[in-house]
């Protein structure tokens, strides 16, 4: 018999971990190619890992909720085969003694420099071993290596950040190091006791709930949300969708709603205000090449997930409808792939779906901007015509604009929407699709 190494596959460009969320096999059952193993999920989306061979699960090396690395053995699967081969099992070769002795000495270099660096088990950042080495050598405490500002993904500190501290901490003010006590005090405001009575339920919050929630509070610590508003006609896009929906889904087989129309409008207009399509990276300014509209999504949990619509700015109406309806469908089918949620630059969410007016959303980080879509209702406006001003019936949506106001300013930010109306109102009614 054989033995096969079920590794955690590559599951995205930046993925690089996931979480286990459950075994749908157990060890000593039968597995067929291609038949789940073990559900995973990574940030937002839950995923299944199959088996590449048929054999016996014989050994399971992660419990479930265990946080494993891409490219780890999670399980080992016994296969048909030659007794004590090991499928992906690199051939022994003989070792030289000096290469031996190279490696043990690589070691001992390894152990003295762990054992020379500071301990930063009690911080809630990520420091890097020459980090940590650096800030032993230069009597860097715990304390006041967490002061010094992070450049590096997720504000991490790097070699540079370091350095550019010690070049300048003489001439810098003294920093007041708040204790351990102080500092998880500021950072974690105390909670309002919540008083139950026998009739409460106490509801455990989902994993989806616990990072959403992460992600929205961490979203208004780290950008200065601002809104500007506008109203839109669309009248002749409901008169033209309702003309031409039921040819349309004849011809290509989909649904065309109103979220491709409104989606290639917001693509175009970003086409024209592409300072809005930008990221931050500390104190510079990340101008996005591609415009990948991110499309809030309402899953039947109640949680909401954001699939995107990579160069957005390239397809035309059918394109944008097909991938719309695509992405929807998957997404409340959970059957969205890693990459499908990663790599937006700019969001739209659809908050009319559910009758409401507007909304002020919180911006979708790394991102400096999100548009709300408003419910589509009738009013009585006044229609201006060469013959005179009247009273008419229309068709009139709101859409919010949130965004970054520490590099969007409201010049900007007004324009954007100003710039979707004039798209959306100059709709040609005899277009064809």
């Amino acid at each position: 018999m054989a033995r096969y190494e079920l590794k955690l596959p590559k599951m995205g460009e930046s993925v690089a971990e996931a979480t286990i969320t459950s075994w749908v096999k157990e060890v000593g059952e039968t597995i067929d190619i291609d038949e789940t193993v073990v559900e995973v999920a990574t940030d937002k989306v839950d995923s299944e890992v199959p088996s590449e061979v048929e054999g016996t699960l014989v050994e399971i090396l992660f419990e479930k909720d265990a946080v494993v690395q891409v490219g780890e053995t999670i399980a080992i699967i016994e296969t048909e085969g030659e007794e004590g081969a090991t499928t992906d099992a690199p051939k022994k070769e003989e070792v030289k003694p000096e290469t031996v002795a190279a490696v043990e000495k690589t070691v001992e270099v390894a152990k003295e420099t762990l054992a020379t660096t500071i301990d930063t088990s009690s911080s809630d950042r990520f420091y890097s071993p020459l980090v940590k080495s650096i800030a032993q050598t230069e009597g860097i405490s715990v304390e006041e290596l967490e002061t010094i500002k992070g450049t590096g993904k997720e504000g991490r500190v790097t070699k540079n950040d370091i350095l550019s501290y010690l070049e300048n901490r003489g001439h810098q003010p003294k920093i007041a190091i708040p204790t351990p006590t102080e500092k998880k005090s500021a950072a974690q405001p105390a909670p309002v006791p919540v008083s139950l009575s026998g009739q409460d339920e106490i509801i455990e919050m989902s994993r989806m709930g616990k990072l959403i929630s992460k992600h929205m509070v961490d979203s208004i610590q780290t950008s200065a949300h601002v809104q500007s508003f506008i109203e839109i006609d669309v009248t002749n896009i409901v008169n033209w969708r309702n003309k031409v929906k039921n040819a349309y889904q004849q011809r290509e087989g989909e649904k065309l709603t109103f979220t491709p129309i409104f989606m290639q409008a917001v693509a175009s207009t970003i086409k024209k205000h592409p300072m809005i399509n930008i990221s931050v990276d500390g104190d510079k300014i990340i101008k996005r090449g591609n415009v990948n509209l991110g499309m809030a999504a309402a899953l039947p949990d109640g949680n909401l997930i954001v699939p995107v619509i990579k160069n957005a700015d390239m397809l035309n109406l059918v394109g944008m409808t097909k991938q719309v309806n695509d992405l929807a469908s998957r997404a409340r089918a959970n059957k969205l792939k890693p990459d499908e949620i990663q790599g937006g630059t700019y969001t739209v969410t659809n908050v009319g779906s559910f009758g409401s007016i507007t909304g002020t959303p919180i911006i979708n980080q790394p991102q400096v901007a999100i548009l709300a879509l408003g419910a589509i209702v009738k009013k009585p406006a006044v229609i201006e015509t060469p013959e005179g001003d009247f009273i008419g019936i229309r068709h009139k949506m709101i859409v919010s604009h949130s965004y970054d106001h520490r590099v969007v300013n409201g010049a900007l930010g007004g324009m954007f929407i100003k710039t979707l109306k004039e798209i959306l109102e100059s709709w040609d009614v005899n277009q064809d699709f």
